[in-house]
């Protein structure tokens, strides 16, 4: 129910996508975000002649094959290292976005974009997959810095009404990272015995572009003016990012989450794990992490054409379906975009998971029974596409956002820092032990995925409140009184009656 404003009240300026903001996001998503997830699938296609790459420089070292068993390690390191070099990436977060800025973040990343990209590039002529697991652990190092730095940039760039929107093009890119690498992986195109090491090496354009062209556009305001206190720049940056001259009310509202914020100064990771202001939000960015990651994702763009191949489906075809599914991923992840602020980010995190959890049930009864019915591989086509269409609508894009927003600004680094560690850990986890569990657990191997589906929704529709146009003090508000509840718990002042009651108040004032 809307409230009535006061006639003389004066309206609230909504914020508008800019030439500034537009190309500001479209630069810093392309320039990293992209290379996240072209990263995430470019090794998915060509594994059988990068394996067949591994085995003959094995035998011309040692003078025999590699066996089975050594060549699955080898290639699940391959695979995983990739997270790893995330995980040590998200480690970096904090301490070089308080010192470098936002932007400046970004362009040192693209250190660890350009010189992987050469590495991966002449691996074959060197004679050396050792090259190419050191390359993938260090362009994951860029990916674990810029899937927490470019939401965390693009969401101190945007108005509140379009936070939500921006904070999803990263993703979006991520999925268009995907589907290129999946197109470029075709048979044909460079997926093949030749090509795999150009397809490789083909990460570091992003990364050039972004270095020419990021420095034309502002360091975030927010940046600026809290942490740096340089409030002649930030007013300048906001001004070309907004399109017009007064800025006066988004400066207060930073200046007043800077008083606020002054007792407390920047909090590391140590000092924003023991704050009880922040416990329900802190847990709640680890839950929705380990949720993203545990659910699955990545074992399907990891190991996609495994998976079909185990569905059935005919060799010639899975580089397609492959495709296919790349592509429906991006255009979910576009309507997520336009959908996410009519609909919040609550709700669609709820129905993504749901989806999620329902396809890997229906995904292992149709894998179950797909040598005894002959139209099964098309159900397990399906399933995988139903779920890629639930997790794009919620699951990948909405942590970030919702990270972004539950922070402000003395604890959003560290926030992002554990996140991001929480992020790919749990994404190392998935590609180092899917190959093993779809060895021994065979089609079983997704019900595990399905209840950590299940686990992550029960606790968003419990927990996690609705942060749809809200600004970082309202959230911080909201939480404070989940967090207040939580201590009088602790101190046994409250019976758990009350304690139930005040939950349903702030789940009626807060997620709906």
């Amino acid at each position: 129910m809307k409230e009535d404003k006061d006639p003389g009240e004066p309206v609230e300026r909504r914020g508008r996508l800019t030439a500034v903001l537009a190309l500001a996001t479209l630069i810093s998503a392309f320039g990293s975000s992209f290379q996240y997830g072209y990263n995430v699938a470019v090794v998915n296609s060509p594994s059988p002649f990068m394996q067949q790459f591994y085995n003959s420089t094995y035998v011309d070292r040692y003078g025999k094959p590699m066996e089975e068993t050594f060549l699955t390690l080898l290639w699940s390191l391959s695979v995983s290292m990739y997270p790893m070099g995330g995980f040590f990436g998200s480690l970096m977060v904090a301490p070089l976005v308080n010192k470098l800025g936002r932007k400046g973040t970004l362009l040192f990343n693209n250190i660890f974009s350009i010189i992987p990209a050469v590495m991966m590039g002449v691996s074959e002529v060197a004679q050396s997959y050792e090259i190419i697991i050191v390359a993938r652990i260090l362009v994951g190092i860029c990916a674990g810095l810029s899937s927490n730095v470019v939401p965390m940039y693009l969401g101190e760039l945007a108005p509140k009404n379009l936070r939500g929107a921006i904070g999803i093009v990263p993703q979006l890119f991520i999925t268009i990272g995907i589907l290129s690498a999946q197109v470029l992986g075709i048979r044909h195109i460079l997926g093949n015995s030749g090509g795999w090491p150009i397809m490789l090496g083909l990460t570091g354009i992003p990364a050039l572009i972004e270095l020419l062209l990021l420095p034309l556009f502002p360091e975030s305001p927010r940046y600026m003016l809290i942490q740096r206190g340089d409030e002649k720049n930030a007013r300048i940056a906001l001004q070309s990012l907004r399109g017009w001259e007064d800025v006066e009310e988004e400066l207060s509202e930073m200046r007043l989450e800077d008083q606020s914020e002054r007792a407390e100064g920047h909090l590391s990771v140590f000092s924003l794990l023991s704050q009880p202001s922040l416990r329900w939000q802190l847990v709640s960015i680890i839950i929705m992490n380990m949720g993203q990651q545990l659910s699955g994702v990545n074992a399907i763009y990891y190991y996609a054409d495994s998976i079909y191949a185990s569905a059935g489906v005919n060799q010639k075809d899975i580089q397609y379906v492959t495709v296919g599914t790349g592509s429906v991923n991006v255009f979910m992840t576009i309507a997520a975009v336009f959908i996410v602020e009519a609909t919040g980010r609550r709700l669609l995190l709820l129905i993504g998971f749901a989806i999620c959890c329902a396809a890997c049930v229906l995904l292992t009864i149709a894998l179950s029974f797909q040598e005894s019915v002959s139209w099964m591989p098309y159900v397990s086509i399906a399933c995988v596409i139903i779920y890629v269409i639930g997790h794009a609508i919620g699951p990948s894009p909405i942590p970030y956002v919702v990270t972004t927003e539950m922070f402000r600004q003395s604890s959003r680094p560290a926030a992002f820092m554990v996140a991001g560690s929480v992020h790919w850990l749990s994404n190392f986890t998935v590609g180092l032990v899917f190959p093993f569990l779809e060895r021994f657990l065979g089609p079983y191997s997704f019900i595990i995925f399905s209840f950590i589906c299940l686990m992550t929704l029960v606790y968003i529709w419990l927990v996690v409140p609705e942060t749809k146009n809200k600004t970082f003090l309202e959230i911080s508000q909201m939480f404070a009184k989940r967090n207040k509840v939580e201590i009088k718990l602790g101190n046994g002042d409250t019976p758990l009656t009350e304690t139930k009651d005040s939950r349903e108040d702030v789940g009626k004032a807060t997620a709906f």
